[in-house]
């Protein structure tokens, strides 16, 4: 299995992060793609010397939470030198958070827009969060994408914008939200879409899957997320791995 999105710098790992990459591996999670990420407290330090030490994949980012202090933390330039190094495959997270707005939306759309423009000139994929913007998310990518690939990560939108994503040369992932109780209309649009098109991923920290709901996330977890998406589309887990596996090494050219 492939964690294909997880932030494993965070000092919620601080305790017992060497046990928990344990764990991961016991579990069969052979790569995961831990973000290093541009914010006040440049995160991004602690999470590239993480990724040396213990060979996981990054991209780098400012997320849409952050994206006022963009420019303050040194906007395209720091991203360029930081894209430089070992083991970063793409730009992001980036996108758009309208649940909590904690930069204008503004300032996120145009700082989206940059890094969707920094993406390309880089000639990498971008990794996209989303959040109550499907509207403007669809526009910007309608925009800025027609040669720049990506992931929507942790993906909760409309069947129609997963489509939209996919034929712009986009994958489609999916979190522990795919197990949740509630979330009948996003495993109504998983069972739609292509596997060939999809990744899982934790989001760790965050979003734990039943039946680890309410506690702290990790990426031996994904399995959870992937036999769910299994038995949404009726096929065993294994097909399930094998894809989502072949579908990551492929995207990133692995």
């Amino acid at each position: 299995m492939i964690d294909s999105h997880a932030h494993l710098d965070m000092d919620r790992f601080d305790e017992d992060r060497e046990a928990v990459i344990a764990r991961a591996k016991s579990a069969g999670v052979e790569a995961i793609l831990s973000l290093a990420m541009v914010d006040e407290e440049d995160s991004y330090k602690n999470a590239l010397a993480l990724v040396a030490t213990h060979d996981f994949y990054t991209a780098v980012g400012c997320h849409p939470h952050d994206a006022k202090i963009f420019d303050e933390k040194g906007g395209e330039a720091l991203l360029r030198k930081l894209a430089s190094g070992p083991r970063v495959v793409a730009i992001g997270e980036i996108g758009l958070d309208y649940h909590y707005d904690s930069s204008p939306r503004e300032e996120q759309r145009e700082v989206f827009r940059r890094q969707i423009r920094l993406a390309r000139e880089l000639e990498l994929p971008i990794v996209v969060h989303h959040r109550e913007a499907e509207e403007d998310l669809a526009a910007i990518l309608e925009d800025e994408t027609a040669d720049v690939r990506g992931i929507l990560h942790s993906f909760t939108a409309s069947l129609a914008t997963a489509e939209m994503a996919i034929a712009h040369g986009f994958l489609i992932s999916f979190s522990g939200i795919l197990t949740f109780k509630n979330a009948e209309p996003l495993r109504e649009a998983a069972r739609a879409l292509p596997l060939d098109k999809l990744l899982v991923e934790t989001d760790c920290p965050y979003l734990a899957p039943v039946p680890y709901r309410g506690k702290r996330n990790e990426p031996a977890f994904v399995r959870e997320t992937a036999d769910c998406l299994a038995k949404t589309k009726g096929i065993s887990e294994r097909e399930v791995e094998a894809a989502t596996d072949e579908n990551f090494y492929r995207f990133f050219s692995i």
